[in-house]
């Protein structure tokens, strides 16, 4: 495999993406991550805001890698015995 497939091509494949359907699905994700954070440490400045902001988004994104994990498991599973 040479460098480009490597570095840009190959990851998004094996989860049965595009270059830029991962890289959409990738700065969504982080975007929400960048929201937990700034919540998190609002709350921590603030112990009466944002009080389960965070938490709630990490689960949140938690359930959706899980699922997402699990179609692509079930999809690998399917291409195995065709």
């Amino acid at each position: 495999m040479n460098l480009f497939a490597r570095l840009f091509t190959h990851h998004p494949e094996a989860v049965g993406e595009s270059y830029f359907e991962h890289m959409a699905f990738a700065l969504r994700f982080g975007s929400r991550l960048l929201r937990a954070n700034l919540a998190a440490y609002a709350h921590a400045l603030v112990p009466a805001v944002c009080e389960t902001t965070a938490s709630t988004a990490i689960l949140d994104m938690h359930d959706e890698i899980r699922h997402r994990r699990a179609k692509l498991a079930e999809a690998a599973a399917v291409q195995r015995t065709t």
